[in-house]
């Protein structure tokens, strides 16, 4: 039998756990302000200690409850907030995530009436820059702002490649390099976002170097 190559193990990364977070929630991330809200509430609520499962189907009942925009958020009350969080299973932190959620609505508006590319065109291409201007909002700390960057190198290209340290942790775990262009060259034609949320998946999943290792040598 052939030895595994690292070539392998990435196929195995990659068939197993390329998916981005976004897609998962059902965002069709573009550079426009409803999905790049609807983002930076994602990057908020799987910021929290809870299982990314739970997170995402919150983001999903958020926006069919409607808060799909800064506006809508900032419109919609906080018991509305509340028991949208309750419904995707977001009950530890239900009552405080629907404070900031408002908080966090209302600063958009206020500093970028809502259309976050006005983040990005002040933080002028610096990604550093975007992930200072991101944890000012409530709820976001480094770990959201990471997310938040990490999943928006889509459609900001001045953030690619962005792996951040959790996605490297993956790559560690499964026995990949951790330099980002050995883990690009490896990936091919995967896009970077899509590289990197699946090392995030693998760093969170206990089970998922052993799953790996063996698709890897199937």
């Amino acid at each position: 039998m052939a030895a595994t190559t690292r070539r392998d193990v990435m196929a195995a990364v990659l068939d197993g756990y390329g998916r981005t977070y976004a897609d998962e929630a059902g965002i069709r991330l573009r550079d426009a302000p409803e999905p790049l809200y609807r983002l930076l509430v994602l990057a908020c609520l799987l910021s929290a200690r809870i299982r990314a499962g739970v997170a995402v189907a919150t983001s999903k009942e958020l926006s069919a409850a409607g808060m799909r925009s800064a506006a809508r958020t900032a419109e919609a009350t906080w018991q509305q907030r509340v028991d949208a969080l309750g419904r995707g299973g977001y009950r530890r932190y239900d009552e405080r995530t629907a404070t900031q959620l408002g908080d966090g609505a209302h600063l958009a508006i206020r500093r970028y009436g809502g259309d976050l590319r006005r983040l990005r065109r002040q933080a002028d291409g610096d990604v550093a820059r975007i992930e200072r201007l991101l944890q000012d909002f409530p709820g976001l700390g480094p770990a959201g702002a990471e997310i938040f960057v990490r999943e928006v190198q889509a459609v900001w290209p001045e953030a690619a490649p962005f792996f951040g340290a959790k996605a490297l942790d993956g790559a560690h775990a499964v026995g990949l390099p951790t330099a980002p262009g050995s883990l690009l060259r490896l990936a091919g034609d995967t896009p970077p976002e899509v590289l990197a949320a699946a090392l995030v998946r693998v760093s969170l999943d206990k089970a998922a170097p052993e799953a790996v290792q063996l698709a890897a040598h199937a």
